[in-house]
C-alpha cells in the first residue's frame, strides 16, 4: 500500500509507522496481500473476527502515510503565490480550526492548511490513549468520531491535489499512484460510512467515475 515515486520517497511529514510484530502490522499486511488481489471493494471489507476500530485505525494511518507522500511529490506546485486558498475549485474553500490552538475558522493559504492538517492528523495518531498500539488496550468510547474527522479532512489533501494541482500530477506521471490511493480511500469511507455525502461534493464526478465500473 506504500507508493514510492521515482528513485526517492518525499514525505511531506514523517512516516507514521506501525510497530513491526504487533496485532495492528499483521492487520496491514492482510490489508496490503487483498489490495494486491485488485478487488478494493473485498479489500476494504473488515476480516473475519476482527475489532471495527482497530480495521480503521490501522487504515487512517495508511491513508495517512499515502496522503502525506502524495502531497509531498507536489509541494513545489503548491505555494504561498500559486494557492493563496485552500480550495477545491471554484465552490469550495476550507478555512482551518482545531478547536483547540485555533478556535475560530481562518483563512489561510493552502500550503499553511495542509501543514496544520498533517501535523494535527499526526498528533492524533501518535496519541496513545486514542490510536493505542499496544494489545488489549481498549479504543475510547469518541474514536470514531476523532477517526471521521481525520479521513473527513484528509479528503480535502485529496480534493486540493486533483482541482488545483492535477496538471503537475500528470507533468510527474502519478496520476496512476493518485487515483489508485484514492480510489482504496473512497471505498474504505463507502464501507463504513466514514464521511457525510455532502462532504466528498468536491470530487463528486470523480468519485463516481472511480467506483461505477465496481458496482
Amino acid at each position: 500500500m506504500d507508493f514510492y515515486f521515482g528513485t526517492e520517497t518525499t514525505t511531506f511529514k514523517p512516516k507514521k509507522n506501525i510497530p513491526e510484530g504487533s496485532h495492528q502490522y499483521e492487520l496491514l499486511k492482510h490489508a496490503e496481500a487483498t489490495l494486491g488481489s485488485g478487488n478494493l471493494r473485498m479489500a476494504v471489507m473488515l476480516p473475519d473476527g476482527e475489532d471495527l476500530n482497530e480495521w480503521v485505525a490501522v487504515n487512517t494511518v495508511d491513508f495517512f502515510n499515502q496522503i502525506n507522500m502524495l502531497y509531498g511529490t507536489i509541494t513545489d506546485f503548491c505555494s504561498e503565490d500559486s494557492c493563496p486558498l485552500m480550495s477545491a475549485g471554484p465552490k469550495y474553500e476550507y478555512h482551518w480550526a482545531d478547536g483547540t490552538n485555533i478556535k475560530k475558522p481562518i483563512k489561510c493559504s493552502a500550503p499553511k492548511y495542509i501543514d496544520y492538517l498533517m501535523t494535527w492528523v499526526q498528533d492524533q495518531l501518535d496519541e496513545e490513549t486514542l490510536f493505542p498500539s499496544k494489545i488489549g488496550v481498549p479504543f475510547p468510547k469518541n474514536f470514531m468520531s476523532v477517526a471521521k474527522t481525520i479521513l473527513k479532512r484528509l479528503f480535502r489533501v485529496y480534493a486540493h491535489i486533483y482541482h488545483q494541482h492535477f496538471d503537475a500530477v500528470m507533468q510527474l506521471q502519478e496520476e496512476a499512484h493518485l487515483n489508485t490511493s484514492f480510489k482504496h480511500f473512497i471505498f474504505f469511507v463507502q464501507e463504513f460510512n466514514l464521511i457525510d455525502r455532502k462532504e466528498l461534493a468536491p470530487l463528486q464526478e470523480l468519485i463516481e467515475k472511480l467506483t461505477t465500473k465496481d458496482r
